[in-house]
């Protein structure tokens, strides 16, 4: 299947042009990840699993030559996989809480700290590892790796004097958090993309069902309660994708930076659709929908993930008020733009000229200042 992918030029496609990929753009991306997004295994089918995505991002846009060759291909060709190793114990959201630090040691970096969530850490080969002062890439079985052993794919990693060369700094020193941005930002998109797939698929499945299960006498989808969600979770799914694929649109039209805004704006709004639209099916489903016999178990059950992987809601929302409001400015004086008392002195201020020229637009305006008095 990944041959076929190769050749129909479908490899990778989450990488622009000048980075190496088909240079598809967000929005046609966003297209196809409404399809690939439906299924486990399309991603990696695709050459575009997490979080193998985003740090190939990363070293494609900021890697040097060298470094490409010794990471970049091998990872596009699968030959290497990696994790992304930023959460801390003590800080996720938070980047200025983080404490993980490399110390420059003659031509190695040595690296101290403990991450939390690691995704794959314990399967990759290379992690990509955010310090306080630099990205770094550090393979796993580097001496003083050491990766905790629970049973689970997010796993939580020491950092225990792990000595890494110099050329394994990933862009400038200081510049871990201009390159997590530029890896964050691209993989909230993508997890929109892909939810609206799983928002459509818990969709169908909850039609499906009102049409094939009667209560009361009548399928169960004539009743109103059953309407109400039906309608509820397919205008919702609606304004979600068509957000997402606006916000597409304008990351190909200016950048990911510039489309700020919406990122953080679609980020949260997809974690919500995503809760209602599978609470609403498996709802719908009924005792079948709690078990693991349909996907909306475990659709629901990993809901709240995409409220916290990537920046929690809270503070993409913030980000949103933050930016929205620097497109405004205070009012001037005690009442506010649109008060319509202030409006009106200042429509017949403006008039007035008018007024002197034709006494009986005058007696008009009077009159209906008059009324709007008497009325209150």
């Amino acid at each position: 299947l990944q041959d076929q992918v190769k050749e129909q030029g479908l490899w990778a496609l989450f990488l622009d042009e000048d980075l190496g990929g088909p240079g598809f753009g967000q929005l046609k991306l966003g297209l196809l990840n409404e399809i690939l997004g439906r299924y486990g295994s399309a991603p990696q089918i695709f050459g575009a699993g997490a979080p193998d995505t985003g740090n190939m991002e990363m070293l494609a846009a900021y890697g040097t030559d060298e470094q490409k060759e010794r990471w970049l291909t091998p990872m596009l060709n699968q030959e290497l996989w990696s994790a992304y190793s930023m959460t801390e114990p003590q800080g996720g959201s938070d980047p200025n809480l983080f404490r993980t630090h490399a110390v420059k040691d003659g031509d190695e970096w040595v690296i101290n700290g403990e991450k939390w969530f690691t995704s794959a850490g314990r399967v990759a080969d290379l992690l990509f590892v955010m310090c306080t002062n630099g990205m770094f890439v550090v393979p796993r079985a580097t001496p003083g790796v050491e990766i905790m052993p629970e049973p689970r794919n997010h796993n939580h990693i020491i950092y225990n004097d792990v000595r890494v060369p110099a050329d394994h700094l990933l862009g400038p020193e200081d510049g871990a958090k201009v390159l997590a941005q530029r890896r964050l930002g691209g993989g909230r998109i993508h997890h929109a993309m892909r939810t609206i797939s799983q928002c459509k698929l818990a969709f169908d499945m909850m039609c499906e069902r009102a049409l094939s299960r009667e209560s009361h006498g009548k399928i169960i989808g004539d009743h109103q309660m059953v309407q109400e969600k039906i309608a509820d979770s397919y205008a919702s799914i609606r304004m979600l994708r068509l957000y997402v694929l606006e916000t597409a649109w304008k990351i190909d039209n200016t950048s990911t930076q510039e489309t700020r805004t919406d990122i953080a704006a679609v980020k949260y709004t997809m974690a919500k659709v995503l809760r209602e639209v599978s609470f609403n099916a498996l709802h719908i489903l009924g005792s079948l929908g709690t078990t693991n016999l349909t996907p909306l178990q475990n659709m629901y059950a990993t809901a709240p993930t995409m409220g916290i992987a990537d920046g929690v809601d809270e503070v993409h929302k913030a980000t949103v008020a933050r930016n929205v409001l620097k497109g405004y400015r205070p009012h001037e004086g005690f009442w506010p733009t649109e008060y319509l008392p202030a409006k009106r002195a200042a429509a017949r201020e403006r008039f007035e000229p008018l007024f002197a020229e034709d006494p009986e637009l005058r007696d008009m305006a009077d009159a209906y200042a008059a009324y709007l008095a008497k009325k209150g």
